[in-house]
């Protein structure tokens, strides 16, 4: 795309944005939700095995520096917004991750995250899918909600379809996920009779399960119209509650649009002896991984332990605004994207 023409479609899509976020903030002030803002610095980031952090050390005029850290999520404090009273909650946040640029990646961004006090999974996904429709219609006054993506046109009507992770891999992968209990061999070996690759041997489960999620099912994920892919095996329930009935899968969903993976959510996790142990594990993870290891968030800790039953969900807004704006490539709806300076070495 030529430089005129680019800026040209950057300016159009950041008025786009201007009114994606005030529908936004319409849409959930009708369901009753209140805006909030949390601090970008934080004394302790995520702790999700691929995700480094950008840092920031802080050197009081008295005292002793310390390190803090730009948050790749605002969700441990607004947790402990969830555990002090408040019952339904969002923000646009700008958030930070280190090393990633690509087409549908920058390291400074926007989540809309959203929490809601007495819902699961379900309620949000609700709330969420609504949230869209409503955007779809208020960037195309009087026409139906709809997008592009890749040649295809999407309906954004809610309700969405829904799809659970062992129904996507039988369907596009041709493996039976619940069979495989957990086991990485199982896993390789179904793979490997599906016709997938499976690796080379002797990865963890998760790793096998990427290889051949990125490479069958996701890319089939919403074509015709979004899709909430829910119920995650239990190795990755993140910050999410296990099901009751099934524990070995997490109530945690991801919405897909396209192929185009836009949001992440959850069943929230309450309990903080769990948290904690978590917590640990991925600290150990980063170990092994060879990435940098970030200090337990103890207020958060402790706030899991106070919160309510919740449900909640990060939605990448310039995703969103990707997709309803038909934009092939993140710098096309960001006025400085990262590429920027990263050319400029």
């Amino acid at each position: 795309m030529l430089a005129a023409q680019m800026e040209r479609v950057r300016m159009e899509n950041a008025r786009a944005r201007a009114r994606l976020a005030a529908e936004v903030r319409r849409a959930l002030g009708a369901m009753g939700y209140e805006e909030v803002e949390t601090p970008c610095l934080v004394p302790a980031p995520g702790m999700e095995p691929h995700i480094d952090h950008f840092l920031a050390p802080f050197r009081p005029e008295d005292g002793m520096p310390r390190p803090l850290w730009l948050h790749s999520s605002p969700e441990y404090a607004m947790k402990r917004l969830l555990a002090d009273g408040w019952e339904r909650i969002f923000q646009l946040a700008r958030v930070f991750r280190n090393g990633e640029v690509s087409a549908t990646h920058n390291p400074e961004f926007t989540l809309l995250e959203l929490y809601r006090a007495g819902a699961d999974y379900h309620g949000i996904m609700a709330d969420l899918e609504r949230v869209v429709e409503a955007c779809a219609r208020a960037l195309r006054p009087g026409e139906p909600p709809r997008a592009s993506r890749g040649g295809r046109r999407l309906d954004l009507e809610a309700p969405f379809d829904r799809l659970t992770v062992a129904e996507a891999f039988s369907r596009h992968a041709g493996i039976d996920l619940g069979a495989c209990d957990g086991d990485a061999e199982r896993l390789a070996e179904a793979a490997r009779a599906a016709g997938h690759d499976p690796g080379p041997g002797g990865e963890p489960f998760d790793d096998v399960f990427f290889r051949v999620f990125l490479h069958a099912v996701e890319p089939r994920l919403g074509l015709e119209r979004p899709v909430f892919l829910l119920d995650w095996p239990a190795s990755m329930a993140a910050l999410s509650r296990l099901k009751r009935d099934d524990p070995r899968w997490a109530e945690r969903f991801e919405l897909y649009a396209g192929g185009l993976e836009l949001a992440n959510g959850f069943s929230e996790l309450n309990d903080a002896v769990e948290q904690r142990r978590r917590l640990v594990e991925e600290q150990a993870l980063r170990v092994r991984l060879g990435r940098p290891v970030y200090p337990l968030d103890e207020r958060f800790l402790d706030a899991v332990g106070r919160m309510p039953d919740a449900g909640g969900v990060a939605v990448g807004f310039d995703r969103l605004l990707m997709l309803l704006t038909g934009a092939r490539s993140i710098e096309e709806v960001l006025l400085f994207p990262a590429h920027e300076f990263t050319e400029a070495g």
